[in-house]
């Protein structure tokens, strides 16, 4: 049962309780709405057929998202009861490959403000502004700067397309109740000169200012954050590498926050390793693991290992030692000049590499092809977001080396994706276990069907946020991201496996998140960060707090 104090035309501006055709006579008369819907009362079932026919008249993924926003706009139970009812279709609308292309035109086709923006030029009042949004008891914010947008770049206010859709797949895929979701965008200007003289931005048309602003004002939005939504989570999403990890190290010990370009992106390419190496037959500890590509992901995703390892009793030194990172200048080796701090972990004393060039890309490929010679890796792992690294030559490289190569090509959208699926099994004569950043269809070779996986963070974040709103979890660590891995992992079967599936089918996406989210509230409980009492059963107590796309009866106060 639900309550409003709202009457007639306001009930129906109101998604969270808009029903449109489905409320009953009695709630018609109760609120007031009588002769302004339809005179019937139909199931969100046959609400649900009328979108999906609408959806198929729509031509385009960007036409069928802008068509979702609307309904999102107007009736959220509907809106997600329809993602819900075909996660493995509709993910794709919502999120990711369709949310780069809207991101990139989000302020042609906005339709109304979503979630909050929050300008530098407000500075000193962040706490007074974050008191405007109605809902009091916000669980989590995703929060970006448009830094770095997927593989896109600075998309400045574009880029509030991520926190919308991130924390969609919240309740989407893990069933955390959307009433308590934020998104919010730190406007701190763009340096995209497009969008600086597009008269349709709508971000603050500056340059971007120093670290130094940005930090303070991240400061005073975090101390606010604290004291205006006291049990809230904040998911860090899309800021450049070095801000990323930054932030993270700054506040992940004093507040409850976390950064799925790290650390989700680390979770759910361990779970994609822990089956890879179900196939090859190897353990963790004796791969040797070269990145293509040294930011955020890269080095979140390192880190993560090096964690796991220390479970089984590795020390940290030998396992960055069986690591190594390309990036823009070569190897990252301890002895290049101005080296970022964060990488140093995993600088190893080797000769400098010249640099990497990406406006000549074919001409640097024979020296990642030497990289990796000297190297010898067994899993190779591109968030590069450089369109077609991994070409033959270095899909037949790691195949010298290798029986059953790993090759996870992570970078998206699909146009900065290192390597196609079909091409990786083609050049490695179907030897390649593979993964990607986005999902791609069936590959059929030879009388034979590989089901190429998507390395998507959707497996593990959600379930992660999960966990932390049914606990209400006073940190998120490490830990929960390698649990949440060998949760999504344990879930594919030794037939799924064969077909080169790595994760688990997305058309069932909501009982995998739940029985992650229940592994993960397990280790909650037993580490002591859990602000309520203990259950006896995790995954009961974890269904107990899943959001169902229904209707509630409303009544009015």
């Amino acid at each position: 049962m639900t309550s409003t104090s709202k009457r007639g035309i306001d009930v129906l501006k109101d998604s969270l309780i808009n029903k449109s055709t489905g409320f009953s006579e009695s709630e018609k008369q109760a609120l007031g709405i009588v002769g302004l819907v339809p005179d019937v009362e139909e199931t969100i079932e046959i609400q649900l057929k009328r979108v999906l026919e609408q959806l198929e008249k729509k031509a385009t993924n960007l036409d069928q998202f802008i068509y979702l926003m609307g309904l999102l706009d107007s009736n959220q139970i509907l809106f997600y009861r329809t993602l819900m009812s075909d996660p493995a279709r509709f993910l794709e609308i919502v999120y990711d490959p369709t949310i780069g292309e809207a991101c990139l035109k989000f302020d042609h086709i906005m339709r109304r403000p979503l979630g909050m923006y929050l300008s530098v030029k407000r500075k000193g009042n962040i706490k007074q502004i974050l008191q405007n949004w109605p809902e009091k008891d916000v669980r989590f914010i995703c929060v970006t700067n448009g830094g770095r947008i997927l593989g896109l770049g600075d998309l400045g206010a574009n880029g509030m397309g991520i926190p919308v859709g991130k924390l969609q797949l919240y309740t989407a895929t893990a069933g955390v109740p959307p009433e308590g979701l934020l998104p919010i965008y730190i406007d701190e200007g763009t340096n995209n000169e497009e969008y600086l003289n597009d008269p349709l931005y709508v971000g603050l048309k500056k340059k971007r200012g120093t670290t130094e602003e940005l930090y303070s004002f991240v400061d005073e939005f975090v101390d606010a954050v604290q004291e205006v939504f006291p049990n809230c989570c904040i998911h860090f999403e899309d800021w450049t590498g070095a801000d990323a990890i930054s932030l993270l190290a700054r506040y992940r010990d004093r507040v409850c926050c976390y950064n799925d370009d790290i650390q989700g992106t680390a979770g759910v390419t361990l779970a994609g390793l822990i089956n890879a190496l179900k196939k090859t037959g190897g353990l963790l500890k004796d791969q040797k693991i070269f990145f293509a590509g040294a930011g955020s992901a890269a080095i979140g995703l390192a880190d993560l290992i090096v964690s796991a390892l220390a479970k089984e009793g590795i020390s940290p030194e030998i396992s960055r030692s069986q690591i190594r990172m390309f990036d823009t200048k070569g190897i990252v080796t301890k002895n290049r000049q101005n080296l970022e701090n964060y990488k140093l972990p995993y600088a190893h004393d080797l000769q400098q590499s010249r640099s990497f060039d990406h406006t000549d890309l074919e001409s640097e490929i024979p020296e990642l092809i030497s990289a990796i010679n000297d190297f010898k890796p067994n899993v190779l792992i591109g968030v590069s977001t450089v369109r077609k690294l991994f070409n033959q030559s270095v899909i037949e490289c790691m195949c010298s080396h290798n029986d059953k190569p790993i090759i996870f090509a992570l970078s998206n959208p699909t146009e900065k994706h290192e390597c196609l699926p079909e091409k990786a099994y083609e050049w490695s004569s179907k030897r390649a276990i593979y993964a990607g950043g986005v999902q791609f269809p069936p590959v059929h070779i030879d009388n034979q069907t590989f089901l190429p996986s998507q390395a998507n963070n959707l497996y593990i974040f959600p379930a992660v946020g999960m966990a932390v709103y049914a606990t209400k979890a006073k940190r998120v660590t490490d830990e929960m991201f390698i649990e949440a891995a060998h949760g999504v992992a344990e879930q594919v079967s030794q037939k799924q496996l064969e077909l080169g599936m790595l994760f688990p089918p997305q058309s069932n996406i909501l009982e995998v998140e739940i029985k992650t989210a229940a592994k993960v509230a397990k280790l909650i409980f037993e580490k002591d960060l859990a602000g309520v009492s203990r259950p006896q059963d995790y995954e009961e107590f974890i269904r107990n707090h899943v959001f169902n796309a229904v209707y509630a009866n409303i009544e009015s106060e």
